[in-house]
């Protein structure tokens, strides 16, 4: 537990760690109203990342997610398995760097099937139920 606490608040890691608390706090109000996911949209198109299709936050967040498991996962793996040497030094410190790559990699393969999720253009107003049927509604009201 010491190790893995190390890590997650040890140098490079702990910028990936501080964007996802960044990133958890804004799903946080999300979650209480205060904001919305699309809130990001307008600021960046993510179509020339291959990211295109879902709300920029979804996508920031799950790289961001992915990054920092990974980055986790294998600075733990060195640290762990590797003895201190310089060169397992400047591993740890590639390894985040690393992940960035292989993180937006898969970031496109697990938003992809999402894009049906989250349709581009809003839901036509219901224009199913005849006039008739309005009136009886209003009147009944």
């Amino acid at each position: 537990m010491r190790t893995l606490l190390s890590v997650v608040t040890g140098p490079p890691t702990i910028l990936l760690t501080t964007a996802l608390v960044v990133l958890l706090c804004f799903w946080l109000l999300v979650a209480a109203g205060f904001t919305s996911v699309g809130t990001f949209d307008a600021d960046a198109n993510l179509r020339a990342w291959g990211m295109g299709g879902v709300p920029v936050a979804v996508a920031v967040s799950t790289l961001t997610a992915v990054a920092w498991i990974l980055s986790v996962g294998g600075v733990l793996l060195v640290a762990v398995c590797a003895p201190p040497s310089p060169a397992t030094g400047l591993l740890r410190m590639g390894l985040p760097v690393a992940a960035l790559p292989v993180a937006w990699r898969l970031t496109r393969l697990f938003v992809r099937p999402l894009h049906r999720l989250f349709p581009d253009e809003p839901a036509p107003p219901d224009h199913g139920r005849s006039a008739r049927a309005r009136d009886h509604v209003d009147h009944a009201v």
